[in-house]
């Protein structure tokens, strides 16, 4: 750990990732020695949150108007937490305050995993907001008034200003507004067994994806048309195939382009984390020798390689309508798909004595 009188910088490990969320939650991991066989790759780290779930809404009131994320809002606490880690979760409106959390966590040597609103970070060089990205600040420099910043985007640490990294804390953007929060997390001295881990994680993921909640946090307006989980599967390829009618061809074709970086680059790790599920099922299969997991790799990777498909057809070239009756026939299969992949995780998810009837 390097310091002084007005710089503190943790010493932290650090690799790309495909997902905030998932990307940050490998690096911790690393940085607090876990792992099984060796620090663990971040499609484990996501299989294990049982974060799979999906998200469907079109609203004329957001820009673009429609929304689709494949993930559920809890895993930067339901991950830690079935690694047997300790999580407060902090927020306040108090800049001041939420500084000093970051600060005494880096004082203490310990990376703090906090949100931040992509549009006000300016090494993203983004105009989209998203107040629900995850960072980690590893160091400050008062004499530079920069923080030391880790992000699944980029390989390299980013110098954040203080009045940047400020701002991207205290928005008020969408979906909610980022509050200073900031995740304290205690890491246990070892990890519990991953097959044990691994169950309940499927059996959460297989229960998001069969329970609707609505049309989701992003919005609650009467005019808004949205599901959650199977449901959302139903209705975004029902949906999907009415957008001509919907919208006018020039808002088409941005929604078409937004569809495609919802699946592949708004930070899913590819395939609406389909992929990230399939790679991390697969490690649990070869670290566990549980077929089943297997069962889920192959599903999840059907699924992440339509929903890729879907996307590419979307921002194909070509007349906006067009694009859509191709996208919306590729996406006709994913219920069956999805249904599939559901029924591998409840299978996976299920309890050892009820597997074997004991």
């Amino acid at each position: 750990m390097v310091n002084s009188s007005d710089t503190e910088v943790v010493e932290y490990p650090h690799r790309r990732g495909g997902h905030c969320g998932s990307g940050a939650m490998r690096d911790l991991l690393e940085w607090a020695g876990l792992g099984w066989e060796g620090p663990p790759d971040e499609g484990l780290v996501f299989a294990l949150s049982g974060a799979l779930d999906l998200s469907y809404v079109r609203d004329a009131a957001l820009m673009p108007p429609v929304y689709l994320v494949g993930r559920g809002g809890d895993l930067e606490t339901d991950l830690p937490m079935r690694l047997g880690a300790e999580v407060s979760v902090h927020a306040t409106d108090d800049p001041q305050e939420g500084w000093a959390w970051v600060r005494d966590a880096v004082r203490e040597g310990r990376p703090a995993l906090v949100w931040a609103d992509i549009a006000e970070l300016p090494y993203l060089r983004v105009r989209l907001q998203m107040s629900r990205h995850d960072i980690v600040v590893i160091g400050y420099d008062d004499e530079q008034q920069v923080a030391h910043v880790v992000d699944n985007d980029r390989d390299e640490v980013q110098l954040v200003p203080y009045s940047a990294l400020a701002r991207a804390r205290s928005s008020q953007g969408f979906p909610v507004p980022t509050r200073h929060t900031y995740f304290d997390i205690a890491w246990p001295d070892r990890l519990p067994d991953l097959a044990e881990i691994a169950q309940t994680a499927f059996a959460q993921a297989a229960e998001a994806m069969t329970t609707s909640t609505g049309s989701s946090i992003v919005t609650g307006r009467d005019s808004a048309v949205g599901a959650t989980g199977l449901a959302a599967v139903d209705l975004f390829a029902e949906d999907l195939a009415g957008w001509p009618e919907v919208f006018p061809d020039d808002i088409l074709d941005l929604v078409l382009q937004a569809l495609s970086a919802f699946v592949e680059k708004a930070g899913t790790g590819g395939g609406l984390f389909r992929r990230l599920l399939s790679s991390g099922a697969d490690d649990i299969a070869r670290l566990t020798g549980d077929g089943r997991a297997n069962e889920v790799a192959a599903a999840a990777h059907l699924c992440a390689e339509t929903w890729s498909l879907v996307a590419s057809l979307a921002r194909q070239d070509g007349p906006a309508r067009g694009r859509v009756e191709q996208a919306a026939r590729a996406a006709a299969v994913l219920p069956s798909l999805e249904r599939d992949l559901v029924t591998a995780l409840e299978i996976a998810g299920a309890r050892q004595d009820l597997r074997t009837g004991a």
